[in-house]
């Protein structure tokens, strides 16, 4: 069996989100983010990210999902690679927490991206380091289900495009968190009831029936 990217060793070092939370605040505080590019821009970046997160926070799960994560019967982990100033980290980071929270076979265990080299190169995004990344373990075996990130598919469908197009930083940003805005995280509870049906299904029995998506 190949040794497992992500290690004990990781998850041991790895923070919740409510460390995360903590860590920023402090920082913050200091004027300073997570990594090494304390600038002004980069601590004003992450200073708008509270704001997001503590919207996304607010998020109403849909009945749908959350059936699908009351059905998980395997303990899993759900590593997110992240950074404070990163936008899109701030839009689904805590989403994908709260959708953890509803399942109590489900953990979240998060690393900051820029300190572990090692795993966010084994998980990147079209040669990039991406993020937020998530990689989906088997809790006993550290076996990898699944990915996910960095952003929903309609989302990452309008950065390429915007990318493409060479458009400005800040309308760039502006039409990629209007996005979020006006999607409320349900193109990404929608995913995520199709990757836990898939995941759930490569740790369940095999005599028993797990929910599939279309």
């Amino acid at each position: 069996m190949a040794t497992p990217t992500i290690t004990n060793e990781h998850l041991a070092k790895a923070i919740t989100y409510s460390q995360y939370r903590d860590m920023i605040d402090k920082l913050l505080a200091e004027n300073k983010t997570t990594g090494t590019n304390h600038s002004e821009d980069m601590v004003e970046y992450t200073r708008m990210n509270m704001h997001r997160m503590r919207r996304v926070e607010k998020t109403v799960l849909e009945d749908d999902l959350i059936q699908v994560l009351l059905s998980v019967q395997t303990k899993m982990v759900w590593v997110v690679l992240t950074e404070a100033w990163c936008g899109d980290a701030a839009q689904n980071v805590p989403a994908i927490v709260k959708f953890a929270d509803a399942s109590p076979l489900i953990e979240v265990k998060l690393l900051l991206r820029d300190e572990n080299p090692e795993v966010m190169d084994a998980y990147l995004t079209n040669g990039g380091r991406s993020i937020p990344k998530l990689i989906a373990l088997d809790a006993e075996t550290l076996e990898v289900l699944g990915t996910w990130g960095p952003r929903p598919e309609p989302a990452q469908q309008l950065f390429l495009d915007l990318k493409a197009q060479n458009v400005p930083y800040q309308e760039f940003a502006e039409k990629l968190h209007g996005w979020y805005a006006k999607d409320k995280t349900r193109t990404l509870q929608q995913e995520f009831i199709c990757l836990i049906s898939k995941w759930s299904e490569l740790t369940a029995p095999a005599d028993m029936s797990v929910a599939r998506c279309s």
